[in-house]
């Protein structure tokens, strides 16, 4: 409920006009009792009442977080949904705010904790043949119908990490980098593509010496292109330690623009690239030669920077790549290097499971309890009553 009330401080002077709301625990953000003021936004305003808050006994602001943190504490939110809620506060492009927003609202934390339940129950079984064998309820060889299950599940882990270089992606930006030798046209190309002077253009060769990097969005995907030192030849030590993080970047990038000076070969269909599939060939200064010498394809886009010529089958080719690497923002991926770690960690043990036959039951077993707690830290929930709430929910041992 809302209410507009005058808001006073402790000798009766009023402070401001806003509304005020209570929201009685467990129905709010943290699931605690939770009272909001909602003032009028100027500094003056806002610093006078939360000054006068602080004046009153057991009030002292939040640290950084706390309020999330309090909400994972309670169990309204889980890991996943405290990084994905963190990432929606951060996305700068619609890809992400769809990505983030999936996130917060549980889609990876219910993936994850299906699989939990799935452990949980594997383990179940093979607990209650190992403890309650002598039970009229425990079927003989319980958990001969587990391992099915289990290697069924590690599939569907595998591919799913196989997946994670897409949520990547979203969340981190489609990484671009231009590579080629000096005056080639790289920074004049990273200044066409960001439609803005960001990179110093000059005839003197090796002007660039460290990477420039532009952030765009791009049919809604955060692109992240990175100018970079050109390469040849050179003693200089400085512009050595420039080609040294050129190529680092080329080997760290998504898709590597190799940049070859138009006036300086005999037609695009003497131009090959290297072989690599993330590398795509553009002939630069297309406006010094004539255009039947230049003929654009999938490997090779003649552009200039000068006259816009290619720049948008460049683009088109970009946002190409993109949805190649790209699963779409509401499928539930990994998003973190710590959410990969602990699967591999995951999927490390169930594989010891499916190809453990020789290995004694209690054994395989173990192997299940580290996998579920590898789950278990992705999403913050590491709970063995859980387990003894499917022993006995599903048998009537111990009635």
């Amino acid at each position: 409920m809302a209410r507009l009330a005058k808001l006073r401080d402790a000798s009766g002077l009023i402070l401001d006009h806003g509304l005020c709301l209570y929201f009685p625990a467990p129905h709010s953000f943290t699931g605690e009792d939770v009272a909001e003021l909602q003032i009028h936004g100027g500094r003056a305003s806002v610093s006078v009442v939360l000054s006068s808050l602080s004046d009153l006994p057991g009030l002292r602001h939040a640290e950084p977080g706390e309020f999330t943190k309090r909400a994972f504490e309670s169990g309204r939110m889980d890991l996943t949904a405290v990084e994905g809620l963190s990432d929606l506060i951060r996305a700068e492009t619609e890809e992400q705010r769809k990505q983030a927003l999936g996130q917060a609202e549980g889609v990876l934390g219910a993936l994850y904790n299906g699989w939990a339940h799935q452990i949980t129950h594997a383990r179940a079984m093979v607990e209650a043949e190992l403890d309650f064998s002598d039970e009229e309820d425990i079927p003989g060889s319980v958990s001969d119908r587990i391992w099915p299950q289990m290697n069924g599940l590690l599939e569907e882990m595998k591919q799913h990490l196989s997946q994670a270089k897409s949520g990547e992606i979203v969340r981190e930006g489609f990484r671009i980098a231009l590579i080629g030798p000096p005056n080639v046209g790289k920074s004049s190309l990273l200044n066409a593509l960001a439609q803005r002077d960001v990179a110093i253009v000059s005839d003197i060769a090796g002007t660039t010496r460290d990477i420039v990097e532009v952030r765009l969005d791009l049919g809604g995907h955060l692109v992240l292109v990175q100018d970079t030192a050109g390469i040849r030849a050179s003693e200089d030590q400085i512009e050595l330690e420039g080609m040294r993080r050129s190529l680092k970047a080329a080997e760290e990038a998504d898709l590597v623009l190799e940049l070859i000076d138009a006036t300086g070969v005999d037609g695009a269909l003497d131009v090959t690239t290297k072989g690599q599939a993330k590398n795509l060939l553009l002939l630069t200064k297309s406006d010094l030669r004539r255009a039947e010498n230049l003929t654009s394809s999938s490997d090779v886009i003649a552009v200039s920077a000068k006259t816009g010529a290619g720049i948008e089958l460049l683009m088109m080719e970009i946002g190409r790549r993109i949805d190649q690497a790209h699963l779409g923002a509401f499928a539930a991926l990994p998003t973190r290097e710590r959410h990969i770690q602990y699967l591999k960690t995951c999927v490390g043990e169930i594989e010891k499971v499916a190809n453990g036959q020789s290995l004694p039951i209690e054994v395989r077993s173990e192997h299940l309890r580290y996998a579920a707690m590898a789950l278990g830290r992705i999403t913050g929930k590491v709970d063995v009553e859980d387990l003894l709430g499917v022993i006995f929910s599903e048998f009537c041992v111990g009635k």
